[in-house]
């Protein structure tokens, strides 16, 4: 049972699936940030954490190298199309997809609320 998380507060809450209870990233292995820095910077979003002054390092979640090669192109050069991986980070669950979609739920215990 999930607890009732309230709807979105601003217009900058546009990430946040309320239909779903969860945040909704897009990874984009054609752009110029790397998966790890995609997820830093969503969970820095959402938790309030100043990931500049080293309130968190995803160290402390999962290797973040580790994490890169999982979802790295394969030998041939071709996009991982399947697999996912999903990971504890500041009491966010993080799911992480092949596709580049990354899901981040809340803690369901913490009645957080959708960015502020």
């Amino acid at each position: 049972m999930q607890t009732e998380i309230p709807p979105p507060d601003s217009t900058n809450d546009s990430n946040y699936d309320q239909a779903n209870g969860r945040y909704v990233f897009r990874y984009d292995p054609d752009g110029t940030a790397t998966l790890t820095t995609t997820i830093v910077h969503a969970l820095s979003s959402i938790a309030n954490v100043d990931v500049s002054q080293g309130e968190f390092s995803l160290y402390d979640s999962i290797d973040p190298d580790a994490l890169e090669r999982l979802f790295s192109p394969k030998n041939d050069g071709g996009r991982r199309l399947d697999g996912h991986v999903c990971f504890s980070a500041l009491e966010h669950e993080v799911y992480v997809f092949a596709n580049g979609d990354i899901f981040v739920y809340p803690p369901t215990d913490s009645g957080q609320s959708p960015l502020r």
